[in-house]
């Protein structure tokens, strides 16, 4: 609106903007833009472009890495899930062997041995003692109860472990779980392949065996386990897997081995010597060093006590009082025994068998500690320090059941070589029994008369041969008796002839004597190979009666939880080979060489014995075989490469263990007379005509010094040669 006036002012609206500037041109209108004010460039920071490329480099790995996180996780729960699948119910994974087992009972029905890999039975974690329980789990994985499956401190600590002792970090201890362990003993599920492993061991080695690939698979295969069985499930498997030395496997089959009670009885020393074997079962067996079994349990039993698991006092109760073994697994008795009775059964029972087999056998196990004694007794007493002589021993009933046997020096490991019954070695005197043998069979009497004097005879295709005497001696017309009792050669070879060697060996062979008989003359002298079980079983066909023993030790054999038998008896007394008549007056002429022979080292005290001293050429072998009316008993003493015994002959250190063997086996036993027939005595033919002159009565057999059992006398030339055509024809007198 406009005003009146001269000079008056136009009337205008207030600015509204007043911050706003006319335009250059003063026009009306939309004020010009604003021109900005220039800003201050920031001050420049120091880094920042080291920052921003850090923290690009960090968003990367960040991406990457919970990318291939979630990757992994993904293919971890997959394989976890495979492996869940795939594992069987627990009751399937409790005894895992390939092979049976072989338990072997002795007369008593009492364990001595075990062959295979045993399996005592299932036990799980409630029903096992309490202290083996924690021992297991304070030696193995004191956070058992606490972990997935892999314990990731466990497997930190081994490495750094590991890397201190200048090992890689997987090499020496492995931090592994009880569940990683359950999963090697499973071998991740992969089961046993005869044709991709040579054997069962190094089937096991091989699921043993670490590294990092071992690793990666063993990892979701134990946590597979824990989604898949409870922890006590867990415990149950590895308690019944895990493989504890001496054939044992599981904790069962070791608590009855070593302790001989079940694995819910053993007390807190035995709980810690038997969770000491898992981290080397040979190593630390209480069989193979008890010594070092017992220090290493002493480590567990500090270890449970420090876990909370023993109280001081009972702690102390177990150091002061370590685990023993059984009185079966202390003797190691019946070793070499052993070997032998499982060699009598087809090898689909016994050393191949995949059953679990039970053997009834004739073993004695006081006759068997014996036996042992008395070997070490003698050669710790009666033989120079460090020698390297070799002895057997075998003790029998007349019947041919094998109640001890000693096949060596020393007990050794199962397969090792038995001289009892795997030596061949030539018998010496031993063998001349069965000459007489032959001659009383014939009707011969032991009070019939020989000539002792030289003799020579010739050899088809061999020329002259002329034995001797070991004392070089000759006593001119002696009786059987005499002859045997001195152990004289000459009158044994010239009975074999006139009874014919066909006969001896027919007699030899009827009494066990299985190997070749010396074709030639010599075999009167024992030049004939055999075994000590072969000669002793022949002895014990003399003390029965005259008839023929197989000398056995199986009694039985069948299946574990089986009535049935599969096997009985492989031996035992056979066909007659001499008469009753001629086998007692044998067992006088025996019980003289004890009484006043050869053998009188062997005597005992107040009871009746028989038997014959051997010694062959070159002293190479030695042997003692006699019997009283219990039993019998062999004895063999050598070198294993044939090496000539110096001072020893049948009469000296194998007539002194014979001595000892049966003081201890006959202890206690009542004294009984042998069964024997006196026979009625014979003068010298001609005796009334024949010089009064003895010859040399005074001298000395070939081991030991003797009285003639008769008067010596010196018949004539005439005499003897109407002798020797009698004897030739085959006449006894």
């Amino acid at each position: 609106m406009a005003t009146s006036g001269k000079g008056g002012k136009s009337l205008v609206a207030d600015r509204r903007y007043t911050t706003q500037k006319a335009t250059s041109s003063g026009g009306r209108g939309t004020p010009p833009p604003r021109k900005p004010s220039p800003r201050k460039p920031a001050p420049r920071r120091s880094g920042n472009i080291l920052t921003r490329f850090v923290g690009a480099i960090w968003r990367i790995i960040w991406g990457t890495f919970w990318r291939v996180t979630v990757v992994c996780g993904m293919v971890l729960a997959g394989i976890v899930f495979y492996f869940y699948q795939q594992l069987p119910p627990v009751n399937a994974l409790l005894d895992g062997r390939a092979k049976g087992s072989v338990t072997l009972l002795d007369r008593n029905d009492t364990v001595f041995a075990w062959r295979g890999e045993t399996f005592g039975g299932q036990i799980t974690a409630d029903t096992v003692s309490p202290y083996l329980l924690h021992a297991v789990v304070a030696t193995e994985d004191k956070r058992f109860y606490h972990h997935f499956g892999v314990s990731p401190r466990g497997i930190a600590s081994a490495i750094s472990i590991n890397l201190a002792a200048g090992r890689g970090p997987l090499e020496g201890n492995g931090g592994s779980t009880i569940t990683q362990q359950v999963a090697k003993l499973l071998c991740l599920g992969v089961p046993y392949d005869p044709k991709a492993w040579k054997s069962e061991s190094d089937y096991e080695a091989d699921c043993r065996s670490g590294g990092v690939k071992r690793k990666l698979k063993e990892i979701p295969y134990a946590i597979a386990m824990e989604a898949k069985y409870s922890k006590e499930e867990i415990l149950t498997i590895y308690f019944n897997r895990a493989y504890l030395g001496a054939g044992a496997r599981g904790f069962e089959a070791a608590a009855q081995r070593y302790f001989g009670i079940s694995a819910n009885q053993v007390s807190p020393a035995q709980a810690a010597m038997l969770a000491g074997l898992l981290k080397a079962p040979s190593k630390y067996a209480p069989t193979n060093n008890l010594k070092r079994a017992q220090d290493r349990a002493n480590v567990i039993i500090d270890l449970m006590l420090e876990q909370g698991y023993l109280t001081p006092e009972e702690a102390a109760d177990a150091h002061a009082h370590p685990a023993q073994l059984s009185d079966a697994a202390q003797t190691k008795s019946g070793g070499f025994f052993a070997d032998w009775v499982m060699e009598s059964a087809p090898d689909f029972l016994t050393s191949t068998t995949t059953e679990d087999v039970i053997m009834r056998t004739t073993l004695d196990q006081k006759l068997q500690k014996d036996a042992e004694d008395a070997l070490a007794w003698v050669f710790d007493n009666k033989v120079a320090k460090g020698s390297k002589a070799q002895a057997a021993v075998v003790v029998m009933s007349a019947d041919g059941a094998v109640r001890a046997m000693v096949g060596g020096r020393k007990t050794e490991s199962a397969g090792a070589f038995n001289r009892a019954t795997q030596a061949l070695r030539q018998t010496g005197s031993s063998f001349k029994p069965f000459v007489y043998a032959a001659a009383l069979d014939l009707g011969w009497s032991p009070s019939d008369y020989v000539e002792d004097v030289p003799l020579t005879l010739h050899i088809p295709g061999s020329g002259a041969w002329t034995p001797d005497n070991y004392d070089h001696k000759f006593k001119g017309l002696i009786t059987l008796t005499q002859a045997l009792e001195e152990s004289r050669n000459i009158p044994a070879v010239r009975v074999s002839e006139a009874v014919g060697r066909d006969a001896v060996a027919s007699v030899a062979k009827g009494f066990g004597i299985l190997n070749d008989i010396a074709p030639g003359p010599a075999l009167a002298l024992g030049a004939s190979e055999s075994t000590l079980i072969e000669m002793t079983g022949a002895y014990a066909g003399i003390l029965n009666g005259g008839s023929s023993v197989t000398p056995y030790g199986l009694v039985e054999l069948k299946l574990k939880g089986e009535e049935d038998s599969l096997m009985g008896a492989g031996g035992g007394i056979g066909e007659r080979v001499i008469s009753e008549n001629a086998a007692k007056l044998l067992t006088y002429m025996m019980s003289k060489v004890v009484e006043s022979g050869t053998g009188t080292r062997a005597r005992l005290d107040g009871r009746p014995a028989a038997g014959k001293t051997g010694t062959t050429s070159a002293a190479r072998d030695a042997w003692f075989i006699g019997f009283t009316a219990d039993y019998v008993t062999g004895v063999w003493i050598g070198y294993d490469d044939n090496t000539p015994l110096k001072g020893v002959t049948g009469g000296g250190l194998p007539a002194e263990i014979w001595h000892e063997v049966m003081s201890r086996v006959e202890d206690g036993v009542p004294v009984s007379e042998l069964p024997l027939i006196v026979p009625e005595y014979r003068a010298p033919p001609n005796a009334a005509n024949a010089s009064d002159q003895p010859i040399d009565p005074n001298a000395e057999s070939p081991q030991d010094p003797v009285q003639p059992s008769e008067p010596l006398m010196n018949p004539t030339d005439d005499q003897v040669e109407a002798l020797l055509k009698d004897i030739l024809k085959g006449k006894g007198n």
